[in-house]
């Protein structure tokens, strides 16, 4: 049997991933000296709470290789193998923290994916790699249509500032607008792995627009897949995820909108204001 792994820069809860049998991860969250697991000992609204009082911004780290090491051990006993979705090498230390554990058992299948994207991305392919693994699919080609999905996977983003991303070192190519940032709205995207500025508007309403034009225009119905996430507050943003969900509806007859809610590892780097909309090209 092929188990499937992925870790909480996927936008999954923890209910959602033991509803699918998905083995899950936590990052870890840092607040001066004390850490915490994302998965069990800080949620978003609670993560929000500490950073309005914090005196300096938190850190993040990747799952150490040891908390792989019981899955690991209970695949060995039951001659399974594994498929390992990561977030993108360049913003996280998971895909290097998995081959570090992989290494420490030879004896294993255990295939480690750089989906050079982080959120929702993952979450799709984390599911479907998982039914696909039920359904009794090989490991190979589970592990091939992964990486052909990851070609054709689109992801946009809207942050209220790039402070976050730009203190964080997370930013890419992006950190040449930052000190523009006060006069423009950027749309964020993923490139390499990297992310980076798909273009520049002077305000949020056209910046969405922009990005429901270039989605309407590469959405691929042959991959039924689209999702929604945000940070923080969901009333702060309520008008702008009605407007998206509205806009689909009627410009791509999407009426299924699933709603990540970001997080706490992923708004350390994005902050609490945060949009994203993610698909399949054709």
């Amino acid at each position: 049997m092929t188990i499937i792994i992925g870790d909480t820069t996927s936008g999954l809860t923890v209910e959602e991933a033991k509803a699918y049998s998905i083995e899950y991860l936590p990052q870890i969250v840092i607040f001066g000296d004390v850490s915490y697991r994302d998965d069990i000992e800080i949620d978003t609204d609670t993560y929000v709470r500490k950073l309005k009082s914090a005196k300096s911004l938190p850190k993040t780290a990747a799952p150490p290789p040891a908390l792989y090491h019981p899955i690991f051990e209970k695949m060995r006993e039951n001659n399974d193998n594994a498929i390992i979705i990561c977030p993108s090498q360049f913003v996280s230390g998971t895909y290097r923290s998995a081959l570090t554990a992989r290494n420490d058992f030879p004896d294993l299948d255990i295939r480690v994916i750089d989906t050079k994207f982080i959120g929702p991305p993952m979450a799709m392919e984390l599911i479907e790699a998982k039914k696909m693994a039920d359904m009794g699919v090989s490991i190979d080609e589970i592990e091939n249509h992964i990486n052909m999905l990851n070609q054709h996977t689109r992801l946009f983003a809207l942050v209220d500032t790039l402070e976050f991303l730009y203190k964080g070192g997370r930013i890419g190519g992006a950190s040449k607008i930052f000190g523009d940032v006060l006069q423009i709205k950027p749309i964020l995207t993923v490139k390499d792995g990297v992310v980076d500025v798909f273009e520049k508007q002077r305000t949020s309403k056209k910046a969405i627009t922009r990005v429901i034009d270039v989605v309407e225009s590469e959405y691929s119905k042959d991959y039924q897949h689209f999702h929604l996430a945000m940070a923080g507050n969901v009333n702060l943003h309520k008008e702008d995820i009605e407007y998206f969900q509205r806009e689909f509806s009627e410009r791509l007859g999407i009426t299924d909108f699933p709603l990540f809610k970001v997080p706490p590892a992923f708004m350390v780097h994005a902050g609490p204001g945060l949009i994203m909309v993610t698909y399949f090209t054709v």
